[in-house]
This record gives C-alpha cells, sequence and structure tokens, in this order.
C-alpha cells in the first residue's frame, strides 16, 4: 500500500482509509489503488483483468472470446430500472448465469466460486475515479473503498474522519444513498452491499438501506461476547464481515430481495449480526435433530421487535440450499404456525414474495386441515406454508389427527410461548347428545402437533419463552435480549410513566389490585386458584369500570396524548389503550364520546394533513380513534352494533390497514386482547395500559411501541394500574442476562435529582452564552456556531474541580471537562424518567435539552460518542423545536442572562434598555437572586447588600408617596422620573460593590470559600465586641491576619469532613465536624470568651455553605429509582393533570 504523502501529524480521513486497507489487508484481500486498475474509460467499473483471470481459470473450456462475451454481458446489463438491474446483476452473482457457447449446450456460469473461496480474487480498491456526465459536462466521483471480488465491485465503503466532529456518519450515507445513485448508479447495479464509518461507528447496509437500519455487527464468531465499545466497532466489522469466507457467506445468503415482479417496491435487507448466529445454529441444531430424530430442533430467544420474521425467513434459505448434502433432509418442507389469523397475514407478507429468495416452490396460506394433508402428501420435498395452530385441533369434520409421516418436514413455531404446554390443563364444557354436560381436558397443542407429524422437527421462536417452550422445542440455541436490541439501534428504549394515584378511588379500593397481584395465580395454577382468581379479578374489574374513575382516566390520556404529540407535530405519533375487559373498554370509549365527539368524526386524513389526490382516493374514513374486539353472541345491542355484527372481521381488517397506514385518521386503538401481540405499527408511540398484565404477555404487549420509526426516540408505557413490579420481574426474565427493569415509579425523586444537578449545570455554565442558541429566530448556522463555541469551551477548560471518587468516601480533582459531562449524564439519567411526567418547568426542559446537545458534541470532539444521532444538525433542530415550546414568555431580557450579572455585556444590555421603570424593576428582580445566590456561601455579605436593597426600595417607595397628587403634568412626570434614575443608580452601585466584594478574595489572599468564613469571623467579633487580631491597611485593604489563617483552617477541617456521602444527613459525621470546629476555635482562642452563640452562629455559616456548594452533589449517588410497595400515599381520584 502506497505510503502516506505530506503527513503533518493530523489524523484525517485519509489515515483512516489507510486503516481500513491494512485491516482489509490483515484479513486476506489484496490492495489496489484506483489510478492502477486497467481500463478503457473511466466510465468503466469492472476490474476486466480479475474476471478473464477468474473465467478462464474456472472454465478452461471456454474460448477467449466466449469469455469476453460473457464479460461483455455483465457489462451491457440493463433492466426497466437501477435496481431491478442490481437484483438482477446480484442474481447473476449468487446463481451463476446462463450461457450457450459455440457447441451449442446451454450451462451456467458461476461469476464468483463459493464453494472453493480459494478460487476467487479478493481486492480492496481506492480512489477509483468513476466518470459520469452532468449537464454535457464530464464529471467524476470517487468513493472511498471498493471491495471487488473477480473483478465485480460487490461493496461500497464510504468513510469520514474520526477526528473531525462535523464529519457524520450520515454524510457518508447520503453519498451512497443520494449522490452515488443519482450520478454513478452504473457503479452501484453491481453493488449490494455498503458500509459506513467514522471511526467510532461502523455500520453495515445495502445500497437501499434506510439510515436508521444501519446497524453494527457485534460479534466475530458463534459463542462470542458482544462487544458494544465504539472503537471495537470497526475491527468486528472487519473480522465478522469481511474475512473472505464469511464475506461470501453471508454475500450469498444473507442479502434478501424480494421476488423480481416486486422490484418496484426496491427492498433490499441485509442480515443483522443477530439473525445471522441464529440462522447458522439453528440449521446445525436442526440438521442435528433431524439425524437424531428427537423432533426438538430447539428454540430461538429473540427480542420483540428484533426481526424473527426474517431471521425464519434466512434459515429457511439455508434448510433449502444448504442441506442438499444430507439425505435425511434434502430440500425439506417448511410449515410455519402462528396461532392468530392476524400473524398468518403478517407472515404472508414476507414469505409470499420470497419465492425466489426461499427457493423451495409453492409458498401459501393453508386455509384447512385437509388441504395441509393434500398438500403435504403431493409433495415429497420443497414447499413453504404458512397455517394456524387451529387447522391442527379443529376436528370437526376430520376425525383423524395423523397429517403427515415425513422426517424432512420442517416446523416454525412463531411465538412459540403461546402454542404450548400452558394449555394443557385447560377445560371445555359441552354437552353430549343426551344432553349431558362433559368436561373434556385438552390436549396440549404439543400433543397435537405430535399426533399430527409424529417425525417433524418443530424449532420455536420467540421473544418471551416459558419453561414449556424448550419443553416442546429443546434448549435455547441462541438469544438475543431486549437490552441488546435496544443498545443495537434495533428497537427504541421504553420509558415507563406511573399514573396510577391519578385514577385510583381511594386507598382500600388500591389494596386490592395490589393484594389481586400477590393472590393472582398462573393459568396452571389449580382448581381452587382459579377460581380465587376469578373472584378477585371480578372485584377488580368493578373497580377498574367504575364510571367516575373511567371519566378521569379518558380525561387524562386525551390530555397527555395532546400534548405530547404538540411536541412534536409533524411526526405521527399513534397510541394504544390497554384496558382489561371488554365491557370497560366499551365503556371507556362511551366516556371519550361524550368529552370529545371530534375524535369520532370519520374522515381520511386528520386535519391539516397534506395529501396528495392519488393517496387520497386509496383511504377510507376512519375515527381517530375506534376499539378492536372481537365481538360477543350476548353483547349488549349498542356494543355488538357498534363492534360490526355478523360483520366483525371485515371491521376489523379495515381497522387493522387503517391503523397501519400512518396518513390514516385513525390514530388511536381501545384493545383488550387483540393487536396486543405480534402486532407491528412503527408509529406506534404511547401504550396507555389499564389492564393486569405479568410475564411474557406484559412485555409482548409493551413491546408494541417499541419499533424504530423516522424521528422517533422512545416508545412510552402510561400505566394506570401498576404493573410496575411484574414489569421489573419480567424484563428480569426476557430483558437480558443482567436487565432491571426501566422503571421510574417515583418521578418526585426524579425530578428532584434533575434539578440538583440542573442548578450544577447553571452554575458553572456561566462561562459561555447558549441563550441565544434557544432564540427561535437564530439561524441554524448560527446555532450550530454558538454549540461549537460552548463545547469548545468545555473541552480546552483548563480549570480544575472537585468530585467523589471511591462511592462518595473521598473528594477527587478532575478536569472541568470531566466534571462538566459527569454532571450531564446524571442530571440526563433523571431527566429522561421525569419529562414525560410534565413535572419540569419551561426553562428547565429547554436548557437540559441544550447541555445534553453540548455534551454530546463534547464527546463527539472526544472521540467517545455514545449519542446515536445521525448528524449534528439533526440533533440541533429536534432540540431548538423542543426549546422553542417553551419561550412563547418573552422577557426584556433573554433567559439565561442574569447568571452573569457582573459582566460588561450585561450593563451594556441594560443601558439598552429604554423604560426607566421597567430597567429598575428588573434590576431589583436580578438583584434579588444575587443576593439570594451569595447568601448560599457568604451570609455576612449578602445580609449587608440585602440591607442595602432595602433600604434602596424603602427610600423610593417613600419619596414616590410624597409626590403631591395636586402635582401634575410635566411636574410630576420629571419629579417621578428623577425618583426612578436616583434608585437606579443607587441600584447599580449596590451592583457594583457586590462584584467588588465578591472578588475582594483575591486581594485579601483567600479563596471565595475561605472569604466567607473569613467574614463570619470578622462580624461576630464586631457584633460581640471583643478583641481577635489586628486590622492592618495593606495595599489599600484591611487584614486581620489571625482571622485569615483561622478561616483557612475551619475550611480545611470542612473540606475533610464533609467527603463522606451525604454528611449532612449523618449525625455522627455532623456532630464530629462540629466538635472539631470548635476544638479550632478554642485553640486559636477565637472567642476570647466561651460563647455558645458564636459557635452556633459559625456552623450555621458552615451548613450553609455545604448545603449550597458545588461539591455536595457529587457525594452522593442519588437513586433515582424509588419504590414503595404500597399505595398508602393515593387518596381519592384527582382531577385532571393540566398538562399546557
Amino acid at each position: 500500500m502506497a505510503k502516506l504523502k505530506n503527513f503533518n501529524g493530523k489524523f484525517c480521513e485519509s489515515d483512516y482509509e489507510a486503516a481500513m486497507l491494512s485491516y482489509l489487508q490483515e484479513e486476506g484481500w489484496n490492495y489496489l489503488a484506483g489510478s492502477q486498475v486497467s481500463r478503457t474509460f473511466y466510465r468503466d467499473v469492472l476490474i476486466v483483468d480479475d474476471m478473464k483471470s477468474f473465467l478462464s481459470k474456472t472454465n478452461p473450456d471456454l474460448l477467449p472470446d466466449e469469455v469476453q462475451q460473457i464479460i461483455d454481458t455483465v457489462k451491457l446489463v440493463g433492466a426497466e430500472s437501477d435496481f431491478a438491474t442490481l437484483h438482477k446483476v446480484y442474481g447473476w452473482m449468487v446463481n451463476g448465469m446462463q450461457f450457450t457457447p459455440k457447441d451449442g449446450l446451454a450451462r451456467m456460469v458461476n461469476l464468483i466460486d463459493f464453494e472453493n473461496p480459494q478460487n476467487n480474487i479478493f481486492c480492496a480498491v481506492n480512489q477509483f475515479s468513476v466518470e459520469y456526465t452532468n449537464n454535457g459536462k464530464n464529471e467524476v466521483r470517487i468513493p472511498d473503498i471498493l471491495l471487488y471480488v473477480n473483478g465485480l465491485p460487490l461493496c461500497i465503503i464510504e468513510l469520514k474522519s474520526p477526528s473531525e466532529p462535523n464529519a457524520k456518519i450520515f454524510n457518508a450515507y447520503e453519498q451512497i444513498t443520494i449522490r452515488y445513485w443519482r450520478d454513478i448508479p452504473h457503479l452501484l447495479h453491481y453493488c449490494p452491499l455498503a458500509c459506513i464509518s467514522d471511526g467510532v461507528k461502523t455500520r453495515l447496509g445495502t445500497v437501499r438501506t434506510p439510515y436508521e437500519h444501519f446497524y453494527a455487527w457485534r460479534r466475530v464468531n458463534d459463542g462470542d461476547k458482544v462487544s458494544t465499545l465504539p472503537f471495537e466497532e470497526t475491527k468486528t466489522m472487519i473480522k465478522g464481515v469481511y474475512s473472505p469466507v464469511r464475506f461470501l457467506e453471508i454475500f450469498r445468503d444473507y442479502i434478501y430481495f424480494q421476488d423480481s415482479e416486486f422490484d418496484s417496491e426496491e427492498k433490499e435487507i441485509v442480515c443483522r449480526y443477530p439473525q445471522f448466529f441464529a440462522s447458522r445454529l439453528l440449521k446445525q441444531s436442526i440438521i442435528k435433530s433431524v439425524i437424531n430424530k428427537t423432533g426438538k430442533g430447539g428454540t430461538y430467544f429473540g427480542a420483540t421487535g428484533c426481526g424473527k420474521t426474517y431471521t425464519m425467513a434466512f434459515l429457511a434459505r439455508q434448510l433449502a440450499l444448504r442441506c442438499t448434502d444430507i439425505e435425511e433432509i434434502g430440500s425439506p418442507t417448511i410449515v410455519m404456525i402462528v396461532d392468530r389469523d392476524d400473524l398468518q397475514k403478517q407472515g404472508a407478507k414476507l414469505f409470499t414474495k420470497s419465492k425466489e429468495f426461499l427457493n423451495l416452490g409453492e409458498v401459501c396460506i393453508v386455509p384447512t386441515r385437509k388441504i395441509l394433508r393434500k398438500e403435504l402428501s403431493s409433495r415429497d420435498s420443497g414447499g413453504f406454508y404458512i397455517c394456524t395452530i387451529q387447522k391442527f385441533c379443529d376436528r370437526e369434520d376430520d376425525k383423524m389427527g395423523l397429517i403427515n409421516e415425513r422426517a424432512n418436514i420442517i416446523c416454525f413455531s412463531d411465538e412459540a410461548h403461546r402454542t404450548q404446554l400452558e394449555h394443557s390443563k385447560k377445560i371445555k364444557f359441552s354437552k353430549d347428545s343426551d344432553e349431558n354436560m362433559k368436561a373434556v381436558i385438552s390436549k396440549p397443542y404439543a400433543k397435537v402437533l405430535r399426533e399430527a407429524l409424529p417425525n417433524a422437527t418443530f424449532v420455536g421462536f420467540t421473544g418471551t419463552p416459558i419453561d414449556e417452550t424448550y419443553q416442546t422445542f429443546g434448549e435455547k440455541i441462541d438469544s438475543y435480549t431486549m437490552d441488546q436490541a435496544v443498545a443495537d439501534g434495533l428497537t427504541v428504549p421504553i420509558k415507563y410513566h406511573p399514573r396510577i394515584a391519578k385514577v385510583l378511588l381511594d386507598k382500600e379500593k388500591a389494596e386490592q389490585i395490589e393484594n389481586y397481584y400477590k393472590k393472582c395465580a398462573d393459568d396452571e395454577a389449580t382448581k381452587e386458584d382459579v377460581e380465587a382468581s376469578k373472584k378477585a379479578m371480578s372485584s377488580m374489574e368493578v373497580i377498574l369500570g367504575e364510571p367516575s374513575r373511567l371519566e378521569r382516566l379518558a380525561e387524562d390520556i386525551h390530555n397527555h396524548y395532546i400534548s405530547s404529540c404538540e411536541k412534536d407535530p409533524n411526526r405521527v405519533q399513534k397510541a394504544m389503550v390497554v384496558c382489561a375487559s371488554r365491557a370497560i373498554a366499551f365503556d371507556l370509549l362511551c366516556k371519550f364520546k361524550e368529552k370529545y365527539p371530534e375524535w369520532f368524526v370519520e374522515k381520511k386524513v386528520p386535519d391539516g394533513m397534506k395529501v396528495s389526490e392519488e393517496k387520497l382516493r386509496n383511504l377510507k374514513p376512519m375515527p381517530f380513534m375506534a376499539m378492536i374486539a372481537s365481538v360477543g353472541k350476548d353483547d349488549k345491542e349498542e356494543m355488538y352494533n357498534y363492534l360490526g355484527g355478523v360483520k366483525n372481521d371485515k371491521r376489523t381488517d379495515d381497522l387493522d390497514a387503517a391503523f397501519k397506514e400512518d396518513l390514516s385518521n385513525f390514530h388511536i386503538a381501545i384493545v383488550v386482547d387483540m393487536w396486543i401481540t405480534g402486532f407491528d405499527v412503527p408509529s406506534l408511540t404511547y401504550l396507555y395500559n389499564d389492564k393486569p398484565l405479568q410475564k411474557h404477555l406484559l412485555i409482548q404487549t409493551i413491546s408494541r411501541v417499541n419499533r424504530k420509526y423516522p424521528g422517533k426516540d422512545y416508545g412510552f408505557i402510561i400505566d394506570y394500574i401498576g404493573i410496575r413490579d411484574n414489569m421489573r420481574e419480567a424484563l428480569k426474565v426476557y430483558g437480558g442476562d443482567n436487565s432491571v427493569a426501566p422503571t421510574a415509579d417515583d418521578v418526585e425523586q426524579a425530578t428532584s435529582v434533575f434539578r440538583e444537578y440542573f442548578e450544577v449545570l447553571k452554575s458553572i455554565s456561566n462561562g459561555y452564552d447558549v441563550t441565544p442558541f434557544l432564540n427561535p429566530n437564530s439561524e441554524p448556522t448560527e446555532r450550530y456556531r454558538l454549540l461549537a463555541k460552548a463545547a469548545e469551551y468545555v473541552f480546552v477548560s483548563t480549570q480544575i474541580l472537585n468530585t467523589d471518587s471511591s462511592g462518595g468516601k473521598s473528594i477527587q480533582k478532575v478536569s472541568f471537562k470531566t466534571y462538566f459531562l459527569k454532571s450531564v449524564k446524571r442530571m440526563r439519567s433523571a431527566y429522561d424518567i421525569c419529562q414525560p411526567s410534565g413535572e419540569l418547568g419551561e426553562e428547565e426542559s429547554a436548557l437540559a435539552q441544550c447541555f445534553m446537545a453540548i455534551a454530546g458534541f463534547v464527546r463527539k470532539m472526544s472521540g467517545t460518542s455514545d449519542v446515536d444521532a445521525d448528524v449534528m444538525n439533526r440533533y440541533v433542530s429536534k432540540m431548538v423545536e423542543e426549546a422553542l415550546k417553551y419561550s412563547e414568555v418573552g422577557s426584556v431580557l433573554e433567559e439565561g442572562e442574569e447568571e452573569d450579572l457582573f459582566s460588561p455585556e450585561f450593563f451594556e444590555k441594560l443601558s439598552d434598555v429604554k423604560m426607566p421603570a421597567t430597567k429598575l424593576e428588573l434590576l431589583i428582580k436580578m438583584l434579588r437572586k444575587q443576593i439570594t445566590d451569595y447568601s448560599k456561601t457568604n451570609q455576612v455579605a449578602a445580609k449587608k447588600f440585602q440591607e442595602m436593597l432595602e433600604k434602596t426600595i424603602e427610600e423610593y417607595h417613600s419619596r414616590r408617596k410624597h409626590l403631591s397628587a395636586e402635582e401634575a403634568g410635566e411636574t410630576q412626570e420629571t419629579t417621578s422620573e428623577e425618583i426612578i434614575k436616583n434608585a437606579t443608580e443607587q441600584a447599580l452601585k449596590i451592583l457594583k460593590e457586590m462584584q467588588v466584594d465578591r472578588d475582594s478574595f483575591r486581594k485579601v489572599g483567600l479563596t471565595f470559600e475561605e472569604k466567607a468564613f473569613y467574614d463570619i469571623l470578622i462580624s461576630l467579633r464586631n457584633e460581640h465586641n471583643f478583641e481577635y487580631g489586628e486590622d492592618k491597611n495593606v495595599d489599600g485593604v484591611v487584614i486581620n491576619s489571625k482571622c485569615k489563617e483561622l478561616a483557612k483552617k475551619i475550611k480545611e477541617i470542612i473540606d475533610t469532613k464533609s467527603s463522606f456521602a451525604d454528611w449532612l444527613n449523618n449525625e455522627n459525621v455532623r456532630n464530629d465536624l462540629k466538635l472539631s470546629i470548635k476544638i479550632c476555635l478554642v485553640k486559636n482562642g477565637y472567642p476570647p470568651q466561651y460563647s455558645p452563640e458564636v459557635f452556633s452562629k459559625v456552623m450555621d455559616q458552615v451548613e450553609n455553605f455545604e448545603e449550597n456548594s458545588i461539591d455536595k452533589n457529587f457525594n452522593e449517588e442519588k437513586p433515582i429509582y424509588k419504590h414503595d410497595n404500597s399505595f398508602g400515599t393515593l387518596m381519592v381520584a384527582e382531577k385532571h393533570v393540566n398538562y399546557e
């Protein structure tokens, strides 16, 4: 590889490119500079010499002109669209291309030898110029790295400099998906794969993958521990994807295209690492099971929303194409079993468009048991069939249990946890021919399946396995948990917001619910437990369905949803309300109808949404809110008719389609059992839960809101019934190996922690001004510049601050940057909990967003960004939009400037205020705040200035009062202005004196904190009229050396004692501190005569200082999550919360 030119010590993009090429060379890729590639024209994108070499070597019987004919066919390939051309070429690369040589016998010619990787030519090419024509002028595009196999460019890699904060990975994505597709599509016709990297983030996708679906590759081999370190992404990607053998494996079987007839949809997907490893491991397990005839292919535990359906597709292709050498399997028949019609339809949408990819022949939904038996009997291999579990159980017209005895039938069970032994103890009641009641114990689904397909192999796919899942399908083969999915960005995090206190009626009924949770039996409980559970459920439904409670519930949901959506009005945000029973759901719907009839006016799209006429024609009028449930034969007439009666299925299908359509007016669904599992609507953001949930059903339900969607950072669970304990338990099982429930059931505690660190950040941020960043009229470039300036201030500051270490047992000196980032991290942890509650003030939310943006920028500058923002402008724009929501009330001076009262800029701003009375009022308000803040560290000095200010105000009011009522016109106006002017001058004088006093510690030779204790010592000496030390005038400043030294000793004692965690709340430590200071005062003869009053006042200053010092904030890592098992604080139903 060529050496770097003009090295100047700066690590730039070309350096990173060189490093990437070195990594590729280590894995076995040959390096070739783009300028060294032999070609006729710069428009040519193939390495013809490599193609000739490979084809001649692997097809020695072909003549040179025949080899050239094949190359020319590849070079001149075309189709009805660029995407169709890409799909066509990919088919040639994977399956070979048909060619008829001069002997007249058609044959398949492979362009890549997948069976013998060593026969291929692997070449990494950088700075390869590709020419195109723009308005008659020849231009070039130069991709960073292209990976060639046998002269074909299979993957494009676009890089950005790790050291440049403005060089974002999103820019690399835009280069490929916008510029290259627009300008040089003739390159991308051959290039299915794409990789983007900025040195910290390295992500894999295809040339048609949306940005949010480019993902990191975090494992190299089966069984490797998943690495989440940013630095590891590049290395893991190279070894896990780009080692030549692995690269060919992924390229051959793990890039998904729909059937060619659907090319207009332009869908191309590459597997994610969990799908890749799960498919490989499951394939091995299935082969072992078929050979050993165990029937248990294994269980895949994949978090909801992580792409289990595509994992099935990748596995099916592996079984169809890569097991032909195993006699017992050959080309298997696959039966996909689901437990509901909607999952059947969902699976059919993918698999019926995937016949070419699956290579199994027929793909269809099986409507009846008889047809399934016929289909399986008519073939010995191949076929992909989708059916519901009921096809195996409903035998009214088919009493024969056996369906097929073949051994090469592989059954995929989707949502396997719902189809297993948990149903085995249910009792069905019916009457026999003599009208005698009979009770039949139903067979577990596992047994029913075994009777129907005795020699088949069963594989379970679930996000929430239960014990019986493993009994039916075998041990866990691989897993991908919820916390891993969130960390990888496959799903969005879920925020939990408890609102139980807003709707419960009273403490007694709340305790009934709590007792229900403690006593509620599992489905497999004894008959006595089931009866007790039914009785408890009945009493709970009385509570949940109480009319006044439902009224409060409707108000709260309405207000929360409206206010939440207003924060991001341009994004589709759908919601789901989960109720405990159909009757309660309908009663709640009626409450909504009474209060908000506008939600039930049927429209095609919401008001204000701009939609093309073509799209509008395809939409059906829908209400904004609707209830979805099956119809019951004993439903009351009003409910029966609302649910569609005998047309319930069609109504449900129409609502299903509308809810999944972003443009539809249908935004809020009220459900009970339907749609809470296996129902994917990416725009679904809010889930309002009013139903008792536990275990796998709870996880399945809350996971409805974790799907990724543009602009959606979180899914929200708003809980009205108290599922927090059950959620904690469920997440321990299903969330991850070490996961805990992400619940924040004490919003008040989180808010307190947030404000503590928020004030810390405000107090240390007076070195830069962020207020213009919140200005709605500032340009994006100005906001970016201001943000960069603030981040630079944090980054380059040399200030040293104290923070805690060793769990708060000692004080550690850290840089300003570390202190700032630590404060933001702690503030953000609390912010994420309390922000959805609406507890934060306007300025708080806006400035908190600003601090988080600055921290993100600082991390990016440091190369340690953990914020998954695509580009800074996206993040900044979103934050500003939220910030502007909090800026409706204007002020004379921008919010935040009051923090820098002593700066020249403040006086300049103040002088620009033309209204005298307003200026005085503003100045006094600012002075009061500043004196209050000063009092937190120096009570004595603050008291002096407070007295001066009150005297000024008193004189002002006194003079105004004595203005004669008879005086009028110009005389009174002049006099009044004179009074205001004098008062303003006096206030400014106080302000300047405060500035002098605050800075006086430097002249005295003390720190700011030591000066506070010096002042109290001098003040008490004067107040109690005793002699201590000698006052001397040094350069115009009166200094008492004895008080000065004593002040330093007091501060030293405080620094030592207050290093203990939470010393203010630790009585032993406080008493020890008091004793130490008292001993210090006595030893130093202060005061000469023992005086408890003097000791008490010194101690008051000590505690006041420590309570308000910055260091205190880090003496203890306060818990953000606080849990109280009791409902003791709940009172009579509160009125709905005003979210405005």
